[in-house]
């Protein structure tokens, strides 16, 4: 997918994303949303209004499911490229307790994103002054 630009403010486009979505076909609403710097993240709820939408659900049957939307400034415009789950996004900044929201689409996405955070949880050595090792 391409990138979608508009003469909105950073957080009029936000506010867009992440705002309950409507058709004749589906429903549609964030149940979670964080952003980490210029990346969006999202849990989408689906919720199909006749047969087969998405996944082939049934009326009233429910989908969920991560999303990143990349942010980007360009002039004077902001705009956004939508990316999923499934596509492995190559962004791993996803808060983890996301992961219980919304059932697995790539194993091999998930493990980067656990790693990024075991990666920020692990201290870093520090190392001492050099006037402090000649005690």
């Amino acid at each position: 997918m391409g990138w979608y630009f508009s003469h909105q403010s950073r957080s009029e486009l936000i506010a867009e994303l992440i705002a309950p979505q409507e058709t004749e076909r589906i429903s549609a609403k964030v149940i979670a949303r964080a952003l980490r710097g210029n990346v969006l993240w999202s849990v989408v709820e689906m919720i199909a209004k006749v047969e087969g939408v998405h996944c082939n659900l049934a009326p009233g049957q429910s989908l969920r499911y991560i999303r990143c939307d990349l942010l980007e400034r360009s002039g004077n415009q902001w705009g956004y490229k939508p990316l999923e789950e499934s596509m492995h996004p190559y962004y791993y900044s996803c808060p983890l307790s996301y992961l219980d929201l919304a059932p697995e689409q790539s194993a091999e996405w998930r493990a980067g994103v656990r790693a990024y955070h075991a990666r920020r949880r692990t201290p870093t050595a520090v190392t001492a002054p050099a006037a402090m090792l000649m005690v």
